[in-house]
């Protein structure tokens, strides 16, 4: 039988989902303001310059640097597949996997901002390490732990973790009709109330081969409540039944896990019954910012390997730097790699501050940075040709100098997926954007609300948008003129000018597609990118103001990087504006659904056909007996000729 959601589990999902997101604002957000058409530079602006570093930080980021650089291999990490568990035990001792537990737990107390610093520098030079401490850190046990566990979890759990115990985060489940909003695996209440027994399974747990500790989602099977859990992975019933092996990050720890009658302790609960999705979207808010400051780390090491290559090569009697169309990627690598710094650098500050929400911010500097540090990569691989597709290792036996593109395109890829896909970030931001008028005039779309009830809302609904929107019109005509910022003034008043517009945009947008609106993912997701990028821009002209004000040495230099990105940036801006109304959105559906329902499978007739039938990919759902998947050609699977999972 085929798992085919149906409505009504489709619908509760979204209402699980709806219930667990924040529903209130924690504290101020650039993002929000700006999606409601007001620029509020002065949440981002003075721009968070570091003025001093703790003495136990740099001591610590030293440690690291030294670490890295003497102990630690990535080629050989790369071709084994495995950490060292020299590696691991050098990183017990350093203090690294209790980075952000506070002093009083053993850790080492670092705030977000050193935090990042220290994921800058790994990610500049190991994606699998990057992978190893993140995960364990940002979204392992160490953080729902310190933001929703009790006291007594606190002290069970923290200390250990500071001196080294591993963790990770097991969330996600192998069938199609999983979702966060509805797990499979079950955690039961003994009758007598002592304990929760799971039962179930999850997949992709990064850690999960090594970890001696799990926060585990699971749901009440009564209730349906889910509740997340400190599991042990020495319990009895808790067993790892698959290495997950990948593209990329090939030392990733990553298991598939299956629980069987497991015993948890009640007081194993983090936080209160029901909570869990709630508590795993909570802390993925700043667990997701760990990935654009590595992704800097790299983006920086590819602009050098760049900026040097073209220097030694020459082509037609010039160093290949100097030709235009070499030129021009160097110049967007280096102007990219400044704004990508600016917006890590300033969500990492931000989520310090006490009275700011997060929420978007740090999904945008997820989703945006992922998206260019590829860019980047790829760009890179272009410049080098095909020393950039040869391996490092096959460079060195060559006799040159072993720079490892190849290695770093596979292990980057997965950026744009992990800790929340690039689409699912676009529609969590999109989600927020609305927010405002769901809330407003959300009841007029609700198909459960009386008729009449709507028409009493009426005149309190126009009474908001009518002031409201006028509002952003009249508002142009006292637009500020940023005259302080000089020659970067004309930036912040396209910022200020293209806010309101996206808060027109999203106004219109409800006006015209009202409750279908939730299937215009194509509108929605161009007015997030614009937003995304139109928060780039600010965060790159307030650090070059900063520098500037600051008489940094670097200043100059930053003022045109900024100056760049932003005049390549508002090009971009401008074409999403006008792709919003005047595109082929509705064609290109109707035709990926006609090629959905196979009326242009002869076009997928010439090769060397897979045989895969629609069966044959669905997810295999633990503890049911499935058919097996008749042997097909080595070429369809890999190289082993195994089944594809």
């Amino acid at each position: 039988m085929a798992n085919v959601r149906t409505d009504e589990e489709m619908l509760h999902s979204r209402q699980v989902a709806e219930a667990a997101r924040e529903a209130e604002w924690q504290g101020a957000g650039f993002l929000r303001e700006l999606f409601l058409g007001k620029l509020r530079l002065d949440l981002i602006h003075p721009y968070p310059l570091v003025k001093a570093e703790r003495p136990e930080f740099r001591r610590f980021y030293d440690a690291m640097h030294r670490f890295l650089r003497e102990q630690v291999d990535p080629v050989r990490i790369d071709e084994t597949g495995e950490y060292p568990p020299e590696v691991i035990e050098g990183f017990r001792t350093l203090g690294a996997f209790g980075m952000k537990i506070p002093p009083e737990y053993g850790g080492l107390g670092l705030d977000q901002v050193e935090y990042g610093k220290v994921m800058q520098l790994v990610g500049s030079y190991d994606a699998n390490i990057t992978a190893l401490l993140s995960a364990h850190q940002s979204i392992g046990v160490p953080q729902p732990l310190k933001l929703f566990g009790s006291d007594a979890l606190k002290k069970k759990y923290l200390p250990r973790i500071a001196e080294g115990a591993i963790s990770a985060f097991a969330l996600t489940e192998a069938t199609v009709v999983s979702d966060p909003a509805r797990p499979a695996t079950t955690a039961e209440p003994t009758p007598d109330g002592k304990h929760y027994v799971l039962n179930g399974s999850k997949l992709w747990c990064t850690n999960g081969t090594i970890a001696e500790l799990l926060v585990v989602m699971a749901r009440n099977p009564k209730t349906n409540a889910i509740s997340a859990f400190v599991v042990e992975t020495s319990w009895p019933g808790v067993e790892v039944t698959h290495r997950c092996r990948f593209m990329g990050l090939r030392a990733l720890a990553n298991a598939a896990i299956r629980f069987t009658d497991v015993k948890v302790p009640a007081e194993n609960l983090i936080g209160k019954e029901g909570r869990g999705l709630k508590i795993a979207l909570t802390t993925l808010n700043t667990g997701r910012l760990s990935l654009p400051a590595a992704v800097v780390g790299g983006a920086k090491v590819f602009l050098e390997v760049c900026r040097k290559w073209a220097m030694a090569r020459s082509q037609w009697g010039q160093e290949i730097g100097k030709h235009e169309a070499i030129a021009h990627k160097l110049a967007e690598m280096a102007s990219t790699t400044y704004a990508m710094e600016s917006v890590s650098d300033l969500c990492q500050a931000l989520a310090d501050q006490p009275g700011y929400d997060i929420r978007l911010e740090a999904a945008a500097a997820k989703e945006w940075n992922t998206v260019k540090a590829w860019k980047i990569v790829d760009d890179t691989m272009q410049i080098r040709g095909g020393r950039g597709y040869e391996k490092e290792t096959s460079l060195a036996a060559r006799g040159e100098a072993p720079v490892g593109v190849e290695r770093a395109m596979r292990d980057l890829r997965i950026n744009l997926i992990f800790e929340g896909s690039s689409e699912i970030m676009h529609l969590f931001m999109a989600r927020e954007m609305l927010d405002k008028h769901l809330e407003v005039s959300g009841a007029l779309i609700d198909p459960k609300i009386p008729f009449g009830k709507k028409l009493g809302m009426l005149p309190k609904v126009a009474w908001f948008y009518a002031t409201w929107y006028l509002g952003l019109w009249f508002r142009g005509l006292l637009a500020p003129r940023y005259g302080g910022f000089g020659a970067l003034a004309s930036h912040l008043r396209f910022v200020e000018r293209a806010s309101r517009k996206v808060a027109r945009q999203v106004f219109h947008f409800m006006i015209v597609y009202r409750a279908a609106g939730e299937r215009k993912q194509a509108f929605l997701f161009r007015l997030v990118d614009i937003a995304n990028e139109l928060f780039a821009m600010a965060a790159s002209v307030s650090r070059a103001q900063a520098l500037r004000q600051a008489g940094a040495p670097d200043a100059a230099q930053a003022l045109r990087l900024a100056d760049h990105f932003c005049d390549a940036t508002r090009r971009k801006v401008d074409g999403l504006f006008r792709d919003l109304w005047h595109n082929d959105d509705e064609a290109a559906y109707r035709l990926g659904r006609s090629v959905l329902a196979g009326d242009h499978a002869w076009l997928e007739k010439g090769g060397m056909e897979t045989g895969l039938t629609v069966d044959d990919l669905r997810p295999r759902v633990p503890g049911r007996a499935e058919p097996e998947p008749q042997q097909r050609p080595a070429a369809a699977y890999g190289v082993s000729g195994a089944p594809v999972a």
